[in-house]
């Protein structure tokens, strides 16, 4: 099959579309298909060979100069001006933006692919491909309506209104997702909260998990630093949970000798930074970022334990990431977390979201026990291997394909059901 993969932004290291965009296109080209990637900044790292076709926003939200005003020589059409526009008035323009832009170039060059698959963006500029008759499928991870509410709760004041306006964009997303017949997700949890939030039918859905490269994320050949606990966060956000697992190292710190360390993107002032400080726990956190899967794995695997102690997850890559490195897990009983790693005390002994005491023990529990670490940690290994590679991932996402085409105008004979 000729492919178009769409992704308004896919930051390779840090958060789950990059990661998706990555091995996925890897997998499907394995299995003989053409993939062309299209995606707005930041760029995805392909594999050598990898088509990647830059749809290029505004970059309104880079990095190193975030929320930027533009030049405005840089303002080339209605898009563009749509999207300053949106973000001066504190909403959250890209997935609109992305979509609108991508469709301007796919409905170009639609003779050129027998399916388009949209990577969480749910703009509604996927709806004119599909009234052109294009066969579209679209992967959402998680209703970013979990996001929302729980942005809500912790927002006071004034901010209620533009956490509100920010996320209105999933007004959009329900909308678009209700009217696009294949919907892939990653986790049967994920799919009812899909289901719930966005009104879609259940025949629309179908679960397709997503894997790990089980050759890089491997347990490790060196001995573990004592002491030594692991947690990637994608976000500075509550939804993360790292609050949580900031009070629950303060609180050990008191009775043993811990680091912690932070995979993560930290707000400069943000409220991460700040609950290091007020808890004095500084000499004990440290943070990285930027990291490449080679990186991360040692980092996993030099750890005792890793923690996930996220509020909501649709499915963890994190989680699934420290099981193939064989280290043991301590995470919330939250989203899809449960379905992903097992039952409580097979792969990772789960806490209640939000409960940094339980988190405290349970980290505590693991730390002084190397039998039970080396038993969840084996356990953790052997349930990557059996459920958790990208080729699955891959091949039963071509099955997918191959039922929206049989759907299309296009569609033909033969087209296997997922």
């Amino acid at each position: 099959m000729r492919i178009a993969l769409l992704s308004y932004r896919s930051k390779p290291h840090c958060g789950g579309q990059g990661v998706y965009v990555r091995y996925l296109s890897r997998g499907l080209a394995e299995l003989g298909h053409h993939v062309e990637v299209f995606s707005g900044q930041p760029y995805p790292d392909l594999d050598p060979g990898g088509d990647l076709t830059p749809v290029d926003s505004l970059d309104l939200y880079n990095d190193d100069d975030p929320f930027r005003t533009p030049h405005w020589r840089e303002l080339r059409d209605h898009i563009d001006l749509l999207e300053v526009g949106t973000m001066w008035t504190a909403g959250f323009p890209e997935p609109m933006t992305f979509s609108m832009r991508a469709a301007r170039l796919l409905k170009a060059r639609a003779h050129e692919f027998d399916v388009v698959h949209d990577n969480q963006c749910l703009g509604t500029g996927l709806l004119s491909l599909q009234r052109a008759g294009i066969p579209l499928v679209a992967t959402v991870h998680h209703p970013i309506t979990h996001d929302r509410r729980v942005d809500l709760a912790d927002a006071k004041g004034w901010r209620k209104l533009t956490v509100r306006r920010w996320y209105g964009f999933t007004r959009m997303q329900a909308r678009v997702a209700r009217q696009i017949p294949q919907l892939l997700t990653v986790s049967q949890n994920s799919a009812d909260d899909i289901r719930e939030d966005f009104g879609v039918r259940p025949d629309q859905l179908r679960v397709v998990p997503l894997g790990v490269d089980a050759e890089v994320f491997t347990p490790p050949a060196k001995p573990r630093v004592p002491g030594r606990i692991v947690a990637m966060a994608s976000a500075d956000t509550p939804m993360k949970g790292v609050g949580t697992l900031l009070e629950a190292v303060a609180k050990l710190r008191t009775e043993r000798e811990v680091e912690l360390v932070l995979v993560s993107k930290l707000t400069p002032g943000g409220p991460t930074e700040q609950r290091i400080e007020e808890l004095a726990i500084g000499d004990v956190v440290r943070t990285v970022k930027g990291i490449s899967d080679e990186e991360l794995a040692e980092l996993f695997g030099s750890a005792e334990v890793a923690s996930v102690p996220s509020l909501y997850e649709g499915f963890s890559l994190p989680t699934v990431e420290a099981m193939a490195c064989g280290t043991p897990l301590v995470a919330s009983r939250a989203g899809a977390i449960p379905e992903v790693a097992g039952p409580d005390g097979e792969c990772a002994d789960l806490v209640p979201p939000g409960d940094a005491e339980a988190l405290a023990k349970a980290l505590a529990r693991l730390l002084d026990s190397p039998e039970r670490r080396a038993r969840l940690g084996a356990n953790g290994r052997e349930r990557v291997l059996a459920r958790y590679s990208w080729k699955s991932v891959a091949a039963a996402t071509v099955d997918c394909y191959a039922e929206a085409i049989a759907r299309s105008p296009r569609g033909g004979k033969g087209a296997t059901r997922c």
